[in-house]
C-alpha cells in the first residue's frame, strides 16, 4: 500500500516532516498528497501538485489521502484523531497525543470503533546517544544496574511560538518531557512502584522550563530524569545530552546526542577502606580519594548507529502489515499515565504510588 499522506500542520515539525516524506517518495513508499495550515503565510513553500487546506475538515474530504499525519499544536489532538478516524483515516500523532489520559482514551474509542491504525511519532527512540545507554544497559556492561540517569541542559530559557501558553499544552514536560520519560520506560523493563517530581517555572511565567523526577522501579534501579533550559556555564559539553548508569561492576558515562562517553570499571572491588588516610583538598578522607594507578579502567562503547529516519521504515513496514508498530499505544497511555502522577508528586512536594 502506498502511503498518501494528509499533513495537517505544517510550521517546523510539519516541515520536518514533509522533508523526510519526500525522502521516502523516491521509494514509492509515501507520498504527500495534502496540507493543510490555517496560517497562510506556512503555506508558501509547499511542493507543488500538493493539494493545499486552511481547515482540517477539509483535508480529511481529501479522496486522494489515506493517512493522516497530525503536527498542531497538542490541545488540538483530540479533535483531530476523532475526525480523522470516524473520516476513515490511518493516523500517525505527535507527541503528546493527548493532554489527559482521560482524553488518550476517548481518542481510541473512535480509532477501534472505525478500524484505523494509530501509532504516535515518538522518534527519539532512534537517538544515538538513548541506543547507545540502552546497549550498555540491555547488555549489562556495568553488571546489575542500580541507577540510570537522563539529563538534559541548555541556557536559552524561554519557550517559543505556542509553547508559551499553558492551555495549548505548552511547557518542556509535555515537549521535551515525553521523549525523555518514553526513552526511560522503553529501556527499563520493569513496572515503576513510585515517582518524585519538582516541576518549575523557572524563568517563564506560567510554563514548566525545569523538570527533576525520580523512578523507583520494581526491579531495583532507579530512574532519574533531569531537564533545565536555564543552566549557566562555561564547562564543555555542560549543554547537552548527559547519561549515566551506575552498575555493580561498573558505570557508564556520556555526553552529547553524538555520545562520547567511556565504560568505566576497576580492577579491583575494595572489600575494605584502606588504613592510611589520603589527603585531598577537601582535608583527609579515605573513601573519596583518588584512585591508585591503575586500579581504573575505562573502554569505548560501540556507538548504536541509529537516526530518526528509521521510524519511518517502521512506520512504513507496520502500515502495510509486515510487522508491528514499535510505538503502541499502551505504551503511549504508559507514559501519559506517568505525567499525571509527576503532575501530582510536583503539587503534593511527596512522592506518589505508580503500578502498584
Amino acid at each position: 500500500m502506498k502511503i498518501k499522506i494528509g499533513l495537517l500542520g505544517y510550521g517546523f515539525m510539519g516541515h520536518n516532516h514533509a522533508a523526510r516524506i519526500k525522502e521516502l517518495e523516491c521509494n514509492g513508499e509515501m507520498e504527500l498528497t495534502a496540507v493543510c495550515d490555517r496560517d497562510e503565510r506556512q503555506l508558501s513553500d509547499v511542493p507543488d501538485k500538493v493539494s493545499l487546506y486552511h481547515d482540517m475538515n477539509d483535508l480529511f474530504k481529501d479522496p486522494d489521502i489515506n493517512t493522516v499525519l497530525i503536527a498542531i499544536p497538542n490541545h488540538l489532538h483530540k479533535e483531530a484523531v476523532i475526525k480523522a478516524a470516524q473520516a476513515k483515516l490511518h493516523i500517525l500523532c505527535e507527541k503528546p497525543v493527548a493532554m489527559t489520559v482521560k482524553e488518550f482514551d476517548e481518542m481510541m474509542e473512535a480509532v477501534d470503533e472505525n478500524q484505523v491504525k494509530f501509532t504516535v511519532h515518538q522518534q527519539r527512540r532512534w537517538d544515538k546517544d538513548f541506543r547507545t545507554a540502552k546497549y550498555v544497559y540491555d547488555n549489562r556492561l556495568t553488571g546489575e544496574a542500580y541507577t540510570v540517569q537522563s539529563k538534559l541542559y541548555g541556557i536559552n530559557g524561554n519557550m517559543h511560538d505556542w509553547h508559551i501558553y499553558p492551555q495549548y499544552g505548552g511547557g518542556m514536560l509535555f515537549d521535551w518531557g515525553v521523549h525523555l520519560i518514553d526513552q526511560m520506560l522503553w529501556m527499563i523493563d520493569s513496572s515503576v512502584t513510585s515517582v518524585f517530581a519538582d516541576v518549575r517555572n523557572v524563568v517563564n511565567k506560567e510554563v514548566d522550563d525545569y523538570f527533576k523526577v525520580m523512578l523507583c522501579f520494581e526491579n531495583g534501579v532507579t530512574g532519574e530524569i533531569e531537564l533545565g533550559t536555564y543552566f549557566l556555564s562555561d564547562k564543555e559539553n555542560w549543554f547537552e545530552r548527559h547519561w549515566f548508569i551506575g552498575g555493580k561492576e561498573g558505570s557508564y558515562y556520556s555526553d552529547g546526542f553524538d555520545p562520547k562517553g567511556k565504560l568505566c570499571k576497576t580492577t579491583k572491588l575494595l572489600t575494605n577502606v584502606p588504613g592510611q588516610i589520603t589527603m585531598t583538598a577537601a582535608g583527609p578522607t579515605r573513601s573519596f580519594g583518588p584512585p591508585e594507578p591503575g586500579v581504573l579502567q575505562t573502554e569505548d562503547v560501540p556507538i548504536q548507529n541509529t537516526e530518526h529516519g528509521m521510524y519511518f521504515d517502521n512506520f512504513v513496514r507496520a502500515m502495510n502489515g509486515n510487522e508491528d508498530f514499535i510505538v503502541t499505544r499502551s505504551q503511549v497511555r504508559r507514559v501519559l499515565s506517568l505525567m499525571e502522577a509527576i503532575r501530582q508528586s510536583a503539587d503534593l512536594h511527596q512522592s506518589v504510588a505508580f503500578e502498584k
